[in-house]
């Protein structure tokens, strides 16, 4: 009789066991979540050793192991918007609300700080002669070398809140406060500007054709020819935050107002998907197709724009998500929880699947992912 009992309570432990396996398999499973101060707009990226870096409201820059433990925190005296990048030689480098760009070891140790006159909001990016790209709000766009002094800087008519893009010519694109799409040489002499009908909050994408692809508070998503002209406007009456991703088959994916379009490169709209909240996160793309985003709750949307599956975690989700190398998808929400969920595939081989455009953050189109 024992020895049935035992054999039955084995029998059960080894379905236990597999269920727990093919719970641990799905999509969208919970990985961890750890504490943080952490309910604003900073987007997570990844380092070359799999160390997920992501600024908190707490003051801190957090770096976080794959396994979901807290490596290191840096400290500093106001809270992170920016999201951080990682240079070639790992220095992560992230903007503060406490007027400073900060460049920290991979440590966790202060390398250097640049001063502006205001928050720097504007996440950097990274050109390929490791030349510090980033906007502040006291009306200066500004190029740093790898040591922390001062390349140049470009005047604008306002703040700047939008985080720069690098073309595979070292082209430099940000939108200001000004209402104007700016175009920069490397070396800082203004190559265009295109006017818009209202402030650009949002940052732009790239495709590999070279069409520049942002928003504009005035209620349109623009598409531009590399030299400055317009290739179309889409009229999407929505003011965001959110930045465009582009997917394997160059479907423009961005958050507009309580709604995620899906946009072909010749400014049709596919679909709208909608949300119960307006949607600041910006989306990404794995290579399946699949898009994800927050709002009210996290998403997964199949490329013909229906649902796949959603996690909630938290009222407001802010922050952009990044998608790993082996698919774990990594987001922050306004409980103060970082999470890891499990996915089905990489971050897509898109031109620009992501915020920031690859786990870096580089902004950079030669960057790899």
């Amino acid at each position: 009789m024992a020895g049935t009992i035992q054999c039955r309570l084995l029998a059960v432990g080894i379905l236990l066991m597999a269920l727990a396996r093919v719970s641990a398999d799905e999509k969208g499973t919970v990985l961890w979540q750890i504490d943080l101060g952490l309910y604003g707009d900073s987007s997570p990226a990844i380092g070359a050793d799999g160390t997920i870096y992501v600024g908190a409201s707490d003051n801190r820059l957090y770096a976080i192991d794959r396994d979901g433990k807290k490596k290191w925190a840096f400290k500093t005296r106001m809270e992170f918007k920016s999201s951080p990048a990682i240079g070639a030689d790992g220095t992560i480098y992230i903007g503060c609300r406490d007027n400073n760009l900060y460049a920290i070891t991979p440590d966790g140790k202060k390398k250097w700080s640049f001063t502006t006159g205001l928050w720097v909001d504007s996440s950097p990016a990274i050109g390929t002669n490791d030349t510090i790209y980033f906007g502040s709000l006291d009306y200066k766009f500004y190029a740093l070398n790898p040591d922390g002094t001062k390349k140049w800087e470009h005047q604008s008519g306002a703040g700047i809140s939008s985080s720069p893009a690098i073309g595979s010519d070292g082209t430099i694109y940000f939108g200001s406060h000004d209402k104007k799409f700016y175009a920069l040489n490397p070396d800082g002499k203004i190559k265009w500007a295109f006017e818009t009908g209202g402030e650009i909050i949002s940052s732009p994408a790239m495709d590999s054709n070279g069409t520049i692809y942002f928003s504009s508070v005035d209620g349109k998503f623009y598409a531009l020819y590399s030299n400055g002209t317009k290739k179309w406007h889409l009229k999407t009456g929505g003011v965001t935050e959110s930045s465009p991703a582009i997917g394997p088959n160059g479907t423009i994916y961005i958050g507009v107002n309580e709604k995620l379009f899906a946009i072909e490169p010749n400014g049709t709209k596919q679909w709208e998907y909608a949300t119960a909240i307006p949607i600041d996160s910006s989306p990404s793309v794995a290579t399946d197709g699949t898009i994800y985003f927050g709002a009210n709750v996290f998403n997964a949307l199949n490329p013909s724009g229906s649902r796949d599956w959603q996690v909630w975690m938290g009222n407001y989700i802010h922050s952009s998500p990044i998608i790993g190398l082996d698919g774990t998808i990594y987001t922050g929400s306004d409980i103060f929880k970082f999470t890891a969920m499990k996915a089905a595939s990489p971050l897509a081989k898109s031109p620009w699947p992501t915020f920031r455009r690859d786990l870096r953050h580089t902004g950079q189109m030669t960057a790899g992912q």
